[in-house]
């Protein structure tokens, strides 16, 4: 896209989401953290479920190693991957508690030093615990950004980098909630709502769903010409051919 059209692409969608804000249920930046450990290959909504009560009872790296791994298990059991995300949460709780007393770091190096943090992770953490202006490509953002135009790419550092480039200043803080958001609840995986999207106008998706089709075209109230008026009168039954020809039913 053009500079021009960046800027129009973000005037639309922070037009039609002005607070836009993480969807994951969380407390304080350690339960952020343990909320996003937990997303991985699962929904918001399958999290909130398991840790609204999970938070209830351990909201600090303290707490949670006093629950333990086995009840921490019980509390996930709903979520994808639940045995292998125990143990990274409990393990970065210790981590937490032994190099940063307790408090989770605003640094993306000691972020992603942490078992079950990635890049996506460290950077949603920055964003929404810190107030960096990071950009957390994840399934919805890489979709949207290479069917879009607006920063294709091979990988999801690919987008990264593109949309670093290419998204203005002031759209920078929120750039990745719009693009979740956009992405979760109109340009889906299979079937993109184009119909009600803002930015259809500026999409280089070729396939766009919902499209407007032409109205028909209005009769004419003029009359056809005497050739047309005989081509388009039904013609009775042609009479057989002397000596030639199927017979009847033949």
């Amino acid at each position: 896209m053009k500079p021009s059209e960046v800027e129009r692409f973000f005037a639309l969608l922070a037009k039609e989401r002005p607070d836009p804000t993480t969807e994951l249920g969380f407390i304080n930046p350690y339960t952020l953290l343990v909320a996003v450990v937990l997303s991985a290959q699962a929904t918001d909504v399958s999290v909130n479920k398991a840790t609204e009560p999970l938070f209830r009872i351990a909201d600090t790296p303290e707490k949670m190693l006093a629950l333990g791994e086995a009840r921490l298990i019980d509390c996930i059991r709903t979520i994808g991957l639940f045995r292998t995300k125990a143990r990274n949460v409990i393990a970065l709780s210790r981590i937490l508690l032994e190099q940063h007393n307790g408090m989770v770091p605003p640094l993306r190096e000691a972020l992603e030093a942490l078992p079950g943090v990635g890049r996506k992770t460290a950077n949603v953490v920055l964003n929404v615990a810190f107030g960096q202006a990071t950009i957390a490509v994840d399934t919805h953002i890489f979709r949207v950004a290479n069917r879009t135009g607006l920063a294709p790419g091979k990988t999801p550092l690919d987008v990264e980098a593109g949309l670093e480039r290419v998204v203005p200043e002031r759209y920078r803080m929120h750039c990745h909630h719009w693009l979740i958001l956009h992405g979760r609840y109109v340009c889906t995986a299979r079937k993109p709502r184009c119909e009600s999207c803002a930015v259809r106008a500026l999409c280089a998706y070729p396939d766009k769903t919902g499209a407007v089709t032409a109205a028909p075209a209005r009769p004419s109230s003029r009359k056809a010409p005497a050739a047309s008026r005989r081509a388009s009168k039904p013609r009775g039954p042609r009479r057989a051919r002397r000596g030639g020809g199927s017979p009847p039913g033949g």
